[in-house]
């Protein structure tokens, strides 16, 4: 069984400093076991000025077992799949202890932007590029988070509005864009089958 108090008091940890870390955690729904974090791109990196979504369930053995989290916003990444957003970290999987929080995991997750390991890849093809294309996969990972992890107010009034013009009420296209990383498609999708 999830320990909720632990959780509740991690979530106030989380955002109790999001002015300074950029890091944020919220609820997915009404449920405490299925979260979205946000994390700020690392300066200084091809995703500097991005915000990045994870998506996280926490299992019945939180926090001995480690939370699930994947990538929400597509990314260009040795160690995330531009595919599914999984996240190949060792304190996702067998290193983690419950000493650790959401909050040092998805500061784990920033760090690993930062220093990407394309030896333990994730993704095979983004891994090779960034081994024998660097400069290559620098112009790429900008380019994915440019479209994909910045959200200009224009490109997301167009988004707005062109879903609101297929019949949609806005307000329920607005809470499903965000719910899904601004993705247009993804967000498309969850309104048809609502």
């Amino acid at each position: 069984m999830v320990d909720l108090a632990r959780v509740q008091k991690e979530l106030h940890e989380c955002n109790r400093d999001v002015q300074v870390s950029g890091i944020n955690v919220t609820l997915k729904g009404d449920s405490l076991t299925h979260l979205i974090g946000t994390i700020p791109g690392p300066v200084g990196t091809p995703y500097e000025g991005g915000t990045f979504k994870i998506d996280i369930t926490l299992t019945d053995g939180y926090p001995f077992e480690p939370p699930k989290m994947k990538f929400a916003t597509k990314v260009w990444h040795p160690n995330i799949s531009s595919q599914s957003g999984a996240i190949c970290l060792d304190i996702l999987k067998d290193q983690w202890s419950p000493a650790l929080t959401l909050k040092t995991a998805l500061l784990s997750i920033q760090a690993l932007l930062s220093a990407p390991e394309p030896d333990d890849p994730q993704d095979a093809v983004v891994a090779q590029q960034y081994l024998r294309e660097h400069q290559t996969f620098v112009g790429t990972a900008r380019y994915w988070t440019e479209t994909f992890a910045k959200t200009s107010t224009l490109a997301a009034d167009d988004k707005i509005q062109k879903l609101v013009e297929m019949g949609f009420p806005e307000a329920q296209v607005r809470s499903t864009l965000e719910a899904n990383g601004w993705d247009e498609n993804m967000a498309l999708e969850k309104l048809l089958s609502s």
